[in-house]
């Protein structure tokens, strides 16, 4: 689209004349997916799911669409599938607390769709699966220094 619209046409008419021009031109032909049937044509269209489909299209984390519940049952999934990254068990704590707290935090509020249960993650059960997850402390065996070298030549002090 190079030039602009010319004075007294319409939109439609000077839109339809672009796109004719191009295809007499070719610009169309041999297109990706080209005579492929259009995909989704026979559901029911949602401004969610568009934006949704669009995001996961374009390699975006959609959890941010997700209501807050869904949310954090994800979010507990993700806590218990990478454990093996936390470095301490304080680390693992912390992060048991911050999750529960959230969940509670979710619960006192009120909600405004379907109720969808968020468990609370046990700190014990956490802990433990944490130390499974974790590989087994290498063990360095002790350095013994090297036998000291006795010198060819001693000079005799006296």
């Amino acid at each position: 689209m190079s030039e602009r619209k010319p004075p007294g046409t319409s939109f439609e008419d000077w839109v339809e004349r672009q796109v004719r021009e191009a295809q007499e031109r070719g610009d169309f032909d041999h297109l990706p997916g080209a005579g492929a049937p259009l995909r989704g044509l026979d559901r029911d269209f949602s401004a969610e799911e568009w934006a949704a489909d669009k995001a996961r299209r374009e390699g975006y984390d959609v959890s941010a669409m997700l209501p807050p519940a869904l949310a954090l049952r994800r979010e507990r999934e993700d806590i218990l599938r990478d454990l093996g990254r936390l470095h301490s068990e304080s680390l693992v704590r912390a992060e048991v607390e911050g999750f529960n707290d959230r969940v509670r935090e979710l619960y006192r509020r009120p909600s405004d769709g379907p109720l969808v249960v968020v468990a609370l993650l046990q700190e014990s059960v956490v802990l433990e699966a944490w130390r499974a997850a974790r590989p087994a402390p290498v063990v360095a065996a002790p350095v013994t220094p090297p036998p000291r070298r006795r010198r060819f030549f001693r000079r005799d002090r006296g």
